[in-house]
């Protein structure tokens, strides 16, 4: 196994020409549906979502996705312009992400406290449990721009925040052994699952985050590993697809997440809800990704790569070019989710939670995060086909730094 340092830089007409990985975009945009059927109040779909079915969910897959994708979009960055130019690059995906963050809290506290004083409803203060904000908002406010209140639907982009400012570590580790970027992932993972690092999540009290960053980015850097090519490919491997198969199926019957209510058609089993309670204790606990989940996770994805086929070749169709569409554009997609999902949940509240409003409001929540994606994406590119670009000449050094421009929109 060798190091980045060990491997020649690839050319910069490569590194430019390198095609999007259809997988990548078909994953990440399905996750973003499944984060929004589970984030709507009282939206029945939460019922059908992978976590009904196993330990591992979406946040598994928008992490370990996030991952490959900086792989993608900086690793080639390091690679090409050096550690610095990488980091560089990194910090300005974090101001991004930082505002991003700020940006979603004021348009959903704004909006539902806008709902509350027309209505007369408490959605903001009790709905998310934003009660503390609410009572003082400058001082929480400042406790939220500096991540030390971070309430419990607002937890995803501060976890990514943190575990982003830890790539350019792993470059750095990676120059010089690959063995040692996978220990030290592999103790920060331990230290977090035993409860031996966490950060605040409110000044108050001693709760933590909901999701440990130090924990999670084991699946962040599994994902980025296999996009930089520092682990090879898994193989298509018959004992491989067996193993997998027995975890999903053993795991299903203790992914109940509501005491010894389980998914949508098992009903109410107690031994189960008591065998689960037991599990997420101490094997599936999702704030510091219980080794269970890992696993699970694991076998998911495995299947789901040969089933995707040869550099996703077997993803196919209107479905799978409508989430590809919306994966390309996670971040924005992602956040605005976040609002439409507190909106749907609204409506829910106001006009009965009924069959007819559920097939409503998931079916509007799904054309409007589509739509979402193919506004961005019209923006992204606008006037792309009517001003195509002059052929390019031969990269010169140096403009190096600038022929990697491009990399870091695909993040």
């Amino acid at each position: 196994m060798t190091s980045t340092a060990d491997r020649p830089a690839a050319p910069l007409e490569t590194a430019r020409k390198t095609p999007r990985d259809p997988r990548l975009d078909f994953f990440r945009g399905l996750g973003m549906f499944i984060i929004l059927y589970a984030h709507i109040p009282n939206g029945e779909l939460v019922n059908w979502i992978p976590a009904r079915f196993g330990f591992s969910d979406a946040t598994e897959i928008f992490v370990c996705c996030s991952g490959f994708a900086s792989a993608y979009a900086f690793g080639r960055v390091f690679d090409i312009a050096g550690w610095r130019v990488g980091a560089t690059r990194i910090a300005y995906r974090i101001w991004q992400v930082y505002w991003g963050h700020i940006g979603v809290f004021v348009v959903i506290v704004a909006m539902l406290g806008a709902i509350d004083a027309r209505l007369g409803t408490k959605f903001a203060g009790q709905e998310l449990n934003l009660a503390p904000f609410l009572a003082d908002p400058g001082a929480m406010m400042a406790h939220f721009m500096t991540l030390t209140y971070v309430p419990n639907f607002f937890d995803i982009l501060p976890m990514y925040l943190v575990i982003l400012a830890m790539v350019p570590v792993a470059m750095a580790i990676a120059r010089f052994s690959l063995v040692a970027v996978a220990a030290v992932s592999i103790l920060l993972w331990f230290a977090a699952d035993i409860h031996l690092i966490e950060l605040l999540a409110e000044p108050w009290s001693d709760r933590p985050w909901y999701f440990n960053p130090f924990a999670w980015q084991l699946v962040f850097f599994t994902g980025f590993g296999f996009g930089m090519r520092w682990w090879p490919a898994p193989p298509r491997d018959r004992r491989l697809v067996i193993a997998s198969i027995v975890v999903l199926v053993a795991a299903a019957p203790f992914a109940c997440h509501f005491g010894f209510r389980c998914y949508a058609w098992w009903g109410y089993s107690p031994w189960l809800g008591d065998a689960h309670d037991a599990i997420q204790l101490y094997l599936s606990d999702k704030s510091h990704l219980g080794i269970f989940r890992y696993i699970h996770f694991l076998a998911l994805a495995y299947l789901s790569y040969l089933l995707a086929g040869e550099r996703g070749g077997n993803l196919t169709g209107w479905f799978v070019e409508a989430m590809m569409r919306v994966g390309r554009q996670t971040l924005a997609v992602f956040m605005s989710g976040l609002v439409i999902a507190q909106l749907l949940g609204v409506v829910l509240a106001e006009f009965g939670d009924n069959a007819l409003t559920q097939v409503i409001v998931n079916a509007g929540g799904s054309v409007a995060l589509y739509c979402v994606a193919i506004t961005v994406d019209y923006f992204k590119n606008a006037g792309a086909r009517k001003n195509p670009p002059p052929p390019r000449r031969a990269p010169v050094k140096s403009s190096r730094s600038g022929d990697i421009e491009h990399e870091a929109s695909a993040a």
